[in-house]
């Protein structure tokens, strides 16, 4: 161990599950409040900033991240009547604000999170206006905890008109015409659920604009899973009331109808559609009096099926939209204004993580055509109008292509830019290539590869990027810290490893639970296609991954530690024998299998990183990053594994200023696992691109 390193005792812990002994020897680093590990953290942060500070790419980086984040983002409308509701984010701006405008009237703010707090660690977690568009309510949450508090707003005077409602984490609403009511989910109480359970246990209520929450009526969720997520939604008209569950993230969902002009609003009537299947299922009541459902059942990559409110088993469902062999159906826009001579289906897919849109009658799914896309890129928030019409609305962004908001026009077939990004921004040249590579067990697997346009060929620095789980995609989109690092000089990689959904649902679960090494096997096979085609070298090579990918990066280095120079593990899932115990963990156990079932626990110990690490192994370097407000990933999991590693890698450390393969922990407070302020991720990404260029040569 290098005498750098703070000091950290392997304790005598250990865990017997099934009758298997498995030692935990930095069980004392699960308690953040302890003395002995703040004495450990402050040793943590001295060492980190001691090493940060030598990188002499960080200052630069910091500027151009900078630079290319001005390019800000807007996204497609959302329409009540003539009035819509939208996010932007400009030049200079911490967060996306919400605007609204009326017509061709001018644009008003709604919510700006930099308004409610000028520290920048309020985000807005979601909105939703009322069906007429006089009240909005919204969901804002402190310091990355990611505990939404609920809230309604009058919409022509900004007052707030109800609420704060706790407990709100997650939560869907579903407004009632006339905007006197909505469905919501909110967890039980804590003094009503057990001891750590605070984070599970919720229910649908019926809640009354204005009124006490002690009157809100239960609809749903009793007796339940104390796991599982509830969604709600009501039709246009407000007739038709749907109601899914699934148990925390698995990969199907219970889901059922009722007409609530039958049944009243505070007793509906829940009539089964899907119920112990498994496969996930949306519903969708249309204004032509047919029930849509979307859905994976019998059809991984997604198809579109009809039924009609009395015939709701599944034998009776019709195939509006078959299943496509290449491609996986994302999403659907219908578009059925009485201007159409016939109304227009908008299909979104993706076809090896590209997008598409396609156009079909939406009386018979026949296709129409397709919508000419700017370029090889996603498309994302297909809207059309609640009342119908002829337009639509999405956005669009590729690798070098900041999200612009575009407008289909069914009466002519017409696509046009509606709005381009605010900021603007002197991109990088860059090129861009997808590579079709073979994995561990012959599974063609897909990778897209960024670099700089006329860079010199031969083996440079890169970054490999993967995730790899939880039905997951990763597509194009405009990211500055790929563009940084490839005007650098640098490779970036991009992997669609199996776990993820660039493949549809048997993609998925070919990455989770007992198949979870087919992802980790993709991972290195990934690498081994860069360094095989000459592209980097393992001494040039770096790795990258977050949450889920904090797993594959942590599994790669424990699996494969000659392959890689340098590994960025972000917010990471590392102890995979006590993960449940701790944030949201109890939710992930259908994605990775829990360790109470004794083949389970098999599966999740052939690879838990924190239980393969190994003394004298030359392990590349590594640095951590958790962010301490983060509900979700326990920072326990870096902080164990930081400690296990420093313990036993025969790689060293060196002196700051120098070179050497040092284990590193960065943590940041007042944040979390997801949204952040502008600031905030021009630091991180300035620091982890600086650390991985330190380690690769690239500067």
């Amino acid at each position: 161990m290098e005498p750098g390193y703070p000091a950290a005792p392997r304790a005598d812990a250990t865990d017997n599950l099934n009758g298997v002994r498995i030692p935990d020897p930095y069980r004392w680093l699960e308690d953040p409040g302890s003395g002995e590990t703040g004495e450990w953290l402050a040793g943590q942060d001295a060492l980190y900033a001691a090493y940060r500070d030598g990188w002499p790419r960080r200052a630069g980086f910091a500027e151009r991240l900078t630079e290319l984040m001005a390019a800000g983002m807007v996204s497609p409308p959302v329409w009540r009547g003539s009035r819509r509701f939208f996010l932007r984010r400009g030049p200079g701006q911490e967060h996306a604000v919400l605007l609204t405008a009326d017509g061709d009237g001018p644009e008003r703010v709604l919510i700006d999170p930099m308004q409610v707090n000028p520290d920048g660690t309020t985000t807005l977690d979601a909105w939703q206006p009322d069906k007429e568009g006089r009240l909005l309510a919204y969901q804002l949450s402190e310091g990355g905890a990611e505990e939404s508090v609920l809230r309604v707003m009058d919409v022509a005077t900004g007052q707030e008109v109800d609420g704060p409602i706790d407990r709100c984490r997650y939560t869907g609403v579903a407004w009632l015409p006339g905007g006197k009511a909505f469905y919501y989910v909110r967890r039980l109480p804590p003094d009503q659920v057990p001891d750590g359970e605070e984070q599970f246990h919720r229910r649908v209520y019926l809640h009354q604009v204005g009124a006490p929450l002690d009157q809100d009526t239960e609809i749903f969720g009793a007796g339940r899973d104390k796991t599982e997520y509830y969604g709600v939604s009501v039709s246009r008209d407000g007739r038709w009331l749907t109601v899914s569950a699934s148990a925390g993230t698995a990969p199907r969902n219970d889901l059922w109808l009722a007409d609530l002009t039958g049944s009243g609003e505070a007793a509906p009537d829940l009539v089964v559609v899907q119920e112990g299947v498994d496969a996930q299922t949306s519903l969708h009541a249309g204004r032509d009096g047919r029930l849509y459902l979307f859905t994976d059942r019998d059809a991984p990559r997604g198809r579109l099926m009809v039924t009609g409110p009395g015939a709701l088993d599944y034998a009776s469902w019709q195939e509006l939209l078959p299943s496509d062999s290449a491609a996986v159906l994302g999403g659907y826009a219908i578009l059925d204004g009485a201007e159409l001579g016939r109304p227009v289906l908008l299909a979104a897919w993706t076809r090896h993580a590209i997008s598409e849109i396609t156009v079909h009658d939406l009386a018979t799914g026949e296709l129409r055509g397709q919508l000419g896309l700017p370029g090889l890129g996603t498309i994302g928030g297909l809207h059309e109008r609640p009342e119908g019409g002829h337009e639509a609305w999405f956005a669009y962004t590729d690798h070098t292509t900041p999200a612009a908001v575009y407008h289909y026009d069914a009466r002519d077939g017409a696509v046009s830019l509606a709005e381009r990004a605010p900021g603007s921004v002197a991109v990088p040249a860059v090129t861009t290539r997808q590579i079709a590579y073979q994995s561990k067990d012959g599974t063609t697997v897909r990778m897209v590869v960024i670099a700089g346009a006329g860079a010199s060929p031969g083996p440079r620095p890169a970054i490999l990027y993967g995730y790899g789980g939880f039905n997951i995609s990763l597509t194009p989109a405009y990211t500055p810290s790929i563009l940084a690092w490839a005007e650098a000089g640098g490779i970036y990689a991009v992997a669609g490893l199996r776990g993820g959904s660039e493949e549809g649902e048997e993609w998925h679960r070919a990455g989770m639970r007992e198949h979870k090494q087919n992802v980790f096997d993709d991972f290195h096979a990934a690498a081994e296609t860069l360094i095989a085609e000459g592209l980097t070298t393992p001494e040039q090579l770096s790795i990258s991954g977050g949450s889920n990918g904090g797993l594959l990066v942590g599994a790669a280095i424990t699996q494969r530690p000659d392959l890689y120079a340098a590994a960025v593990c972000s917010a990471p899932l590392l102890d995979m024998v006590r993960y449940e115990q701790f944030g949201l963990g109890e939710t992930w156990n259908d994605e990775y299998g829990t360790a109470q079932d004794p083949a389970e626990l098999g599966w999740l110990l052939s690879y838990s990183p924190y239980h393969h690490v190994r003394e004298g192994v030359s392990y590349p370097a590594v640095l951590f990053t958790v962010f301490e407000s983060d509900t979700r990933v326990d920072t326990l999991h870096a902080r164990k594994m930081c400690a296990a590693l420093q313990h036993a890698t025969a790689s060293e450390a060196g002196q700051p200023g120098g070179r050497g393969r040092p284990v590193l922990l960065r943590r940041e407070t007042d944040v979390g696992h997801s949204a952040r302020s502008v600031s905030r991720a021009v630091g991180l990404s300035a620091e982890t691109l600086s650390f991985a260029a330190w380690q690769t040569g690239l500067g």
